[in-house]
């Protein structure tokens, strides 16, 4: 599929071209944007900065938005955050524009704001087949335009922002909107319009993750620890660290790094004194937590043995691929006939396998999602029993239409 062609040199792009808006942070100021994006005219540009790395919380910090007529504002979330309905009631009613809109659009819905129709750039750079897709990128290769990056890590719950933040902030925002045309353009000239607005509404309209059990269980370093006591300790202390974390709003690994976990269930201290030999807890960060943290390795140390942590968990859904063949061989021989397949696909559309369905559903169909294959007829019956999982598994429809007559094709049992 022709996707465009990077040009040969980029002109840098250093500031908006009507320069930074100020940053709105009145509920008077906000009311006055509103006024203005309403009488723009076509999609709206939307970004959000967050401060990932530094706060617990995942709200936004900065709101960028731009509509054709109205310009560009700049948003500071945090001291009207019960003044946006009057902007809520503008925008939400529009088409917005993100790139990687998965990543803002639950802080912004915390804020009200959620929109009635998505482009996600990011998404439909993928989907047309471009072999890069972050913002830069894109904007270089399809516009022509160089953007300075490197603010996009920093911590935006910083007040006042610098005026060098500001700057990257807007220039997010600036050349959106034509890069949303262009991509829809090559969309449209591939076919794959309607495959992207399909996409893009799942985006729109996907719940957010429900939290993962024992999350305890990804504090970095724990698979050097060999006994359930140890993880228990691990466990509290991961608990009481996320309390404290919660409670004032900061990053979880600002409050105790997961070094400084995996060490305490290493050691397993009986003392503030012996706790404060051990790396990190003997700064001046973590002493003033020293009750809590020893509190915390005590109840890990004391706990009953029947509710002691077990070393592993179950699989929630199939196992490893790389156990599959021994454990069935058949289904092994499955993963890798369906993973050819798919593949094919993904050369022959330009789309990655990824996008074109979740690498998780086909081994969760491979593994047990199939009826036993002495009972299997005619590949109707097995093009239905695909195309029921795939559905049931969340599977778009413009996935289902390529998926299942190359998945039924690969997994007949004539041709597996």
């Amino acid at each position: 599929m022709p996707v465009a062609e990077e040009p040969t040199a980029a002109e840098p792009l250093l500031a908006p071209a009507e320069g930074v808006p100020p940053v709105l942070a009145t509920a008077d100021e906000v009311a006055a944007a509103a006024a203005a994006i309403a009488a723009g005219t076509g999609p709206l540009a939307v970004d959000a900065e967050r401060a990932s790395g530094f706060r617990y919380s995942a709200r936004a910090y900065l709101i960028q938005l731009r509509r054709a007529g109205a310009g560009s504002f700049l948003i500071d979330p945090i001291p009207v955050t019960d003044a946006l309905t009057p902007l809520a009631e503008v925008i939400n009613e529009l088409e917005w524009v993100l790139h990687s809109a998965d990543q803002d659009l639950p802080g912004l819905a915390e804020l009200g704001l959620r929109p009635a129709r998505l482009f996600d750039t990011e998404l439909g750079g993928r989907l047309a087949g471009y072999e890069r897709v972050g913002l830069a990128a894109m904007v270089e290769n399809l516009l022509g335009r160089s953007l300075r990056k490197g603010h996009g890590a920093a911590d935006w719950s910083t007040r006042p922002l610098p005026d060098e933040w500001l700057n990257y902030a807007a220039l997010d925002v600036e050349l959106l909107l034509e890069l949303r045309d262009t991509v829809a353009a090559d969309l449209t000239e591939q076919g794959k319009i309607d495959w992207a607005a399909e996409e893009f509404e799942h985006v729109r309209t996907m719940d957010p993750p429900a939290p993962k059990a024992d999350r305890w269980r990804r504090t970095s370093g724990i698979h050097t620890l060999r006994r359930p006591r140890q993880l228990a300790i691990v466990r509290e202390l991961w608990t009481t660290r996320d309390e404290l974390a919660r409670a004032r709003d900061v990053a979880p690994a600002r409050i105790l790094p997961d070094s400084a976990i995996v060490a305490a269930a290493t050691g397993e201290p009986r003392s503030i004194a012996q706790l404060r030999t051990l790396p990190v807890f003997g700064g001046p960060r973590q002493r003033r937590y020293s009750r809590d943290w020893l509190a915390a390795v005590e109840r890990g140390r004391t706990l009953p043995d029947k509710e002691l942590p077990p070393l592993t968990l179950p699989f929630d859904g199939p196992p490893p691929a790389n156990r599959w063949e021994r454990r069935d061989p058949a289904a092994a021989a499955r993963l890798s006939t369906a993973r050819a397949a798919m593949g094919e696909l993904s050369t022959e559309y330009a789309i990655p396998v990824e996008n074109l369905l979740s690498p998780d559903l086909v081994r969760r169909l491979c593994w047990d999602g199939l009826p036993d294959y002495a009972d299997v007829g005619e590949p109707d019956q097995l093009s239905a029993t695909i195309e029921t999982f795939l559905r049931a598994g969340g599977a778009r429809p413009w996935q289902r239409r390529l998926a299942v007559p190359a998945l039924t094709k690969a997994l007949t049992p004539a041709n597996s």
